[in-house]
């Protein structure tokens, strides 16, 4: 085997955090810098790779639907988004103080992309225009920041040629990240489908940041955050879309990992 070229950034293995299974979905022991250094890793050693960020809905959908569960098994990590899943883990013996919010990663990881160089793609957002303003909001909050393409599919299933063009659009923009905001569970699928069509190291699912972010759908005040009520104020925000998501999931969230801590409080020590 010839020698690795001086120009090749040295691989050397990743410093992945610890996973605990919550509901069949593994779930990252980690924090925001633990997920953005793992990140700058992927980027320095053009190691593909993708992250989900996971709440109640995602864990509780992925049990009816296999091929999200496939997804979110191939992730690099799936990062705790939710409260209730930090919750979960100290529960189960795993200490954690904060969730990995994904607005709040893509904005952290904004400000580090700035100062390094780093180039992102935006894939996602209501439309154009709402994709416009959420990359003049993060350039204007970010100088420096390198937005190097962004696309807003149509919300339906892209056509064989709109995937091949996608895909020639992204890789000669030749972004280091890809940023997806399609939502669960269509950003988790998209990302398992495409990831061995593109070259960008990185390609992160963060849903309803790119709303947020461009400023068309206000966040939830921070003690309802920590309070793991965020769900709740997005229910009076969006009640028609929302409803059926929370008033499904969040009772069979409860009732699966009640069945799960009971297992676990009767497992014997050392297991």
């Amino acid at each position: 085997m010839l020698p690795a070229s001086p120009s090749e950034p040295e691989t050397v293995p990743l410093r992945l955090p610890e996973r605990v299974t919550l509901v069949n979905v593994p779930i990252a022991v980690t924090d925001y810098e633990g997920t953005l250094d793992l990140i700058d890793q992927h980027i320095a050693q053009r190691r593909p790779g993708y992250v989900c960020v996971a709440n109640v809905h995602t864990v509780m959908a992925a049990a009816e639907d296999p091929q999200l569960q496939s997804a979110l098994a191939g992730s690099v990590i799936n990062v705790p988004d939710g409260m209730p899943l930090v919750w979960a883990l100290n529960a189960l013996g795993h200490p954690l103080g904060d969730r990995v919010y994904g607005p709040e990663l893509m904005w952290r990881a904004c400000a580090r992309a700035a100062t390094a160089g780093t180039g992102l793609y935006l894939y996602g957002g209501r439309d154009q225009t709402a994709l416009t303003q959420l990359a003049e909001n993060l350039g204007r909050h970010h100088p420096g920041l390198q937005i190097v393409g962004g696309f807003s599919p149509p919300h339906r299933p892209l056509t064989d040629e709109e995937r091949e063009a996608i895909v020639t659009e992204i890789n000669r923009a030749g972004p280091d990240i890809v940023w997806v905001g399609i939502g669960v569970p269509k950003q988790e699928k998209w990302m398992a489908e495409m990831r061995a069509f593109l070259e960008a190291p990185v390609l992160i699912g963060v849903g309803a940041a790119f709303d947020f972010h461009a400023g068309l759908v206000a966040q939830a005040p921070l003690r309802l955050q920590r309070a793991g009520l965020e769900w709740a104020y997005r229910l009076v925000q969006e009640p028609r879309r929302l409803s059926r998501r929370y008033l499904r999931y969040n009772p069979r969230f409860v009732a699966a990992f009640a069945a799960q801590y009971l297992r676990h409080r009767r497992a014997p020590a050392g297991r």
